[in-house]
């Protein structure tokens, strides 16, 4: 089923009012998710976290969300609680642990809400909209998104556009090695950058030029980290990359601090903080990103 063979009414509730871009000058990062593969739970994953990856990025008032990992529903209830009525959702991919919390983000069954979904790693074989609605319906789920009760629209776009999802804000796209596909992102803001760059598999001894074309002298480097370096020909063709590739590549690309995230599901608190101590030592602003973890930058005023 297509989202465009829907009755209007069921996709298209209430227009909610575009919100001013820019009304404060802070871009914000909010990681709700930082794990791979799987959601893990445990006293061993207290400090860093077991949801997969979710991340929001704020441009002043804006809203943009990246992958609907586990870590997504804690979002979107954060989001209800504090009144937002329009977001962006950009997907790197579909796997399993990327789409996982879609269903249970609140604002799709919102009346009050206009949510866009972007996605550009199936692009010419699916369209956004019928990913949502192949992942999102018996079997696989009670119900289709003909339940969902939020303004839905769709962004299609191919690897290598260049987006802006709302006024002032300028995302840079670019394709990963992954099986099956992946999305690379530059978010773009008032003198600030940010590059989200997850499940994509490097060669050892090269640099991929599409990830440093995106990493370019940005302020923060989010990097799939779910592997170390002498785990790589294990899990050779699994589409991942370490720690250690991406001080690589912050090195050459200039990038001011690397966010680690997409931790192996097995990789626990005490695992993770030897990792942060050995990064750290060779790149002083590297860290392994936490479940709630914010960082916040000031801005040049527009």
């Amino acid at each position: 089923m297509n989202l465009l063979e829907m009755p209007p009414q069921a996709r298209h509730r209430t227009k909610a009012p575009p919100r001013p871009s820019g009304a404060n000058g802070t871009l914000s990062v909010k990681f709700w998710g930082t794990r791979g593969s799987i959601p893990v739970s445990g006293p061993q994953f207290s400090r860093y976290g077991g949801n997969t990856v979710s991340v929001e990025i704020r441009c002043g008032d804006d809203i943009l969300l990246f992958d609907a990992g586990s870590g997504i529903p804690p979002a979107g209830m954060a989001l209800k609680a504090q009144g937002v009525r329009q977001v962006d959702l950009f997907f790197s991919h579909c796997h399993y642990d990327h789409i996982i919390g879609i269903p249970y983000f609140k604002p799709l069954y919102d009346p009050g809400c206009a949510i866009k979904i972007w996605s550009g790693h199936l692009a010419g074989t699916m369209t956004t909209g019928e990913m949502l609605c192949e992942f999102m319906r018996p079997p696989w789920f009670p119900v289709d998104p003909r339940i969902c009760r939020a303004s839905l629209t769709f962004g299609d776009f191919r690897a290598g556009d260049v987006l802006e999802p709302r006024r002032g804000i300028t995302v840079r796209t670019g394709n990963l090695n992954h099986p099956g596909g992946a999305i690379g992102y530059r978010l773009e803001w008032r003198g600030r950058s940010v590059a989200f760059i997850t499940d994509t598999e490097h060669v050892p001894g090269t640099l991929d030029p599409e990830v440093l074309r995106l990493i370019e002298n940005v302020d923060l480097f989010i990097y799939d980290c779910c592997y170390i370096d002498e785990e790589m020909e294990v899990f050779r063709g699994f589409g991942h990359s370490t720690w250690q590739q991406a001080i690589r590549l912050a090195r050459a690309g200039n990038a001011r601090s690397i966010a680690f995230i997409h931790h192996a599901p097995w990789r626990s608190d005490a695992e993770l903080e030897a990792i942060d101590r050995l990064a750290a030592a060779e790149f002083p602003n590297a860290f392994s990103a936490r479940d709630g973890q914010m960082l916040e930058y000031a801005t040049v005023a527009a």
